[in-house]
């Protein structure tokens, strides 16, 4: 619409050519390859996301130095070296991909903002398993095993966030 154009901002209505300029002509099948793998890189993410929290409660009272804090700084660092992170990138290397092939009628969409603001909210919650894992390896860690327990609900309401904003796309 021409006057809808005139009424935006120029900083958004360069931002929306950009969109344009950098958006992917995939085929169908294509498109659906990307979404089965973005979703399988999800799926591991989340796990690990879910699961990491988990073992830092059982961290959390664990003497340090014991045998059971020496397993669990393993297996703290095994998932998430190499199943969160790599889940992580593959994530959002095909929603990178899924995005650049949006048509900028969508980039306008609500759903699409408030989704991409609950990602980073996963990327913030990532980050920060990673610093408390860090202090659990060097036998830092301060926090007890209930913050642990509320922490692992934040990627639950996130995820549940971003369903809602993908599938139901409420704005």
């Amino acid at each position: 619409m021409p006057g809808r154009d005139r009424a935006m901002p120029a900083f958004t209505h360069r931002g929306l050519r950009a969109a344009e300029d950098i958006m992917l002509d995939l085929s169908a099948t294509a498109i659906l390859w990307v979404k089965a793998l973005h979703i399988i890189s999800v799926i591991a993410w989340m796990a690990g996301l879910l699961y990491l929290p988990r073992l830092f409660v059982y961290h959390a009272d664990a003497d340090a130095g014991s045998e059971l804090s020496e397993t669990l700084k393993v297996m703290e660092r095994r998932l998430l070296k190499f199943i969160m992170n790599p889940a992580m990138l593959v994530s959002f290397l095909f929603g990178g991909i899924l995005l650049a092939g949006l048509d900028p009628d969508t980039w306008r969409s609500g759903w699409l903002h408030a989704k991409l603001v609950f990602v980073v909210g996963l990327l913030g919650m990532h980050m920060a398993m990673g610093k408390w894992r860090r202090q659990f390896a060097e036998d830092r860690n301060t926090r007890s095993q209930k913050f642990y327990r509320i922490a692992n609900e934040g990627p639950t309401l996130l995820m549940v966030g971003i369903v809602i904003f993908a599938v139901v796309k409420p704005f």
